[in-house]
């Protein structure tokens, strides 16, 4: 599912050493290393600060070809689900070359493995479909339920927890 040449290949295109790649990520040199020899999964977390450090939105690892339809049926759904991890990213967006990244977040009940925050280029807004979503966002936390949303600058540091017993379903936009 994962592969992790492709952000070798990303990063010697950006022409990044691992040492600037681990320093931009705070990540060890070894670590994104055994990414790229696709010997370790990243977790979420790591995920995001790769991407954000190689300046590509997560769903660049999940692109249809260009030749492609540009519309995603409900059962071809590219789906994220990184190992140990209690969500999953199904990506919604057909124009994979644009500026808007299209998520359908389904989190699990119970604690991430992961409990920092993190943060990125741009903005989010998200919308809760199903069940309750914490959001940590700075230093605030917000409860939110069915029905509502919730909009932020994405350099702020944030994290999704699912504080019930049901799984949390909820609809994200980031714009770079």
């Amino acid at each position: 599912m994962f592969n992790g040449a492709e952000i070798r290949e990303i990063r010697k295109q950006k022409q990044l050493t691992l040492q600037t790649l681990a320093v931009k990520t705070g990540l060890s040199t070894s670590l994104l290393s055994q990414i790229e020899r696709g010997l370790v999964d990243p977790t979420v977390g790591t995920f995001w600060k790769i991407c954000n450090a190689l300046d590509v939105p997560i769903n660049h690892f999940f692109r249809k070809s260009v030749d492609e339809d540009p519309v995603i049926r409900r059962d071809q759904h590219k789906v994220i689900h990184l190992p140990d991890s209690h969500v999953k990213y199904h990506v919604l967006t057909p124009l994979q070359q644009g500026k808007i990244e299209f998520l359908l977040v389904e989190i699990e009940p119970g604690e991430t493995l992961e409990p920092e925050l993190v943060s990125h280029s741009g903005e989010e807004c998200g919308y809760i479909l199903q069940g309750e979503l914490k959001v940590l966002l700075d230093d605030r936390e917000y409860h939110l339920y069915e029905g509502d949303s919730l909009g932020f600058v994405s350099t702020k540091p944030h994290r999704f927890i699912n504080p019930s017993r049901n799984i949390s379903i909820s609809i994200w936009a980031r714009a770079t």
